[in-house]
């Protein structure tokens, strides 16, 4: 069984998660949002070695602290991105427009691309891509646990924005109906702000997926 740390980061609160194979004592970090010594801090703590990064999207609060992981990791590890966010992240993510500066980190040398299978242990984690909060979003779903690590595509009673460059509102809610509201009721998501939720409980009430 894998296990799951949550750490809230940086000035937009994301949550990164070091998703870790606590035997094998290796660690994915997904979405180094922000103060990458506190990720590193974490990991050491458990005696785990950060051996990927993966982003779901390419947002500048969900890599922000990426340059620090990367560097505080011997050997350097990999980034996987979505290839249709590159552009974004070539951009630092966005954080110019909110007068911000970050360091990107190592660029992307992994094109996750949808239906890929990815590996941590014997756990399988297969990339599906959402669209419509970035061009580029995916979602890492666990079926061997029941859980996804879902971005900002859909959160507790909400769902991302759509109002930044490259969002499309009818996109991201195709996105959801077919790549979230797909998985089984009891899988977890974990979202990339607030807290935990479930496939079923957003299938129920979420406002904005009630016609």
């Amino acid at each position: 069984m894998l296990e799951i740390v949550r750490l809230v980061l940086g000035p937009a609160q994301t949550n990164c998660y070091l998703l870790a194979d606590p035997d094998k004592k290796e660690a994915v970090a997904i979405d180094p949002a922000w103060d990458g010594e506190r990720i590193l801090k974490a990991g050491r703590q458990r005696g785990w070695r950060i051996t990927n990064i993966w982003l779901t999207h390419a947002h500048f609060d969900h890599f922000g602290g990426a340059g620090a992981v990367a560097d505080g990791s011997s050997p350097m590890p990999p980034v996987a991105l979505h290839p249709a966010d590159y552009p974004l992240w070539r951009a630092s993510g966005g954080a110019p427009l909110f007068g911000l500066q970050i360091d990107p980190g190592p660029e992307p040398t992994i094109d996750l691309v949808h239906g890929m299978q990815l590996f941590l242990a014997d756990q399988l984690v297969e990339v599906r891509h959402a669209p419509g909060h970035t061009p580029g979003h995916v979602l890492f779903y666990l079926p061997g646990q029941a859980v996804a690590f879902c971005g900002d595509i859909i959160f507790q009673g909400s769902i991302g924005r759509t109002d930044l460059p490259g969002g499309d509102y009818q996109t991201l809610i195709d996105s959801i109906q077919s790549q979230v509201l797909s998985l089984p009721d009891d899988t977890r998501l974990l979202s990339g702000h607030g807290g935990e939720t479930s496939v079923g409980l957003e299938r129920k009430s979420n406002p904005f997926l009630i016609s």
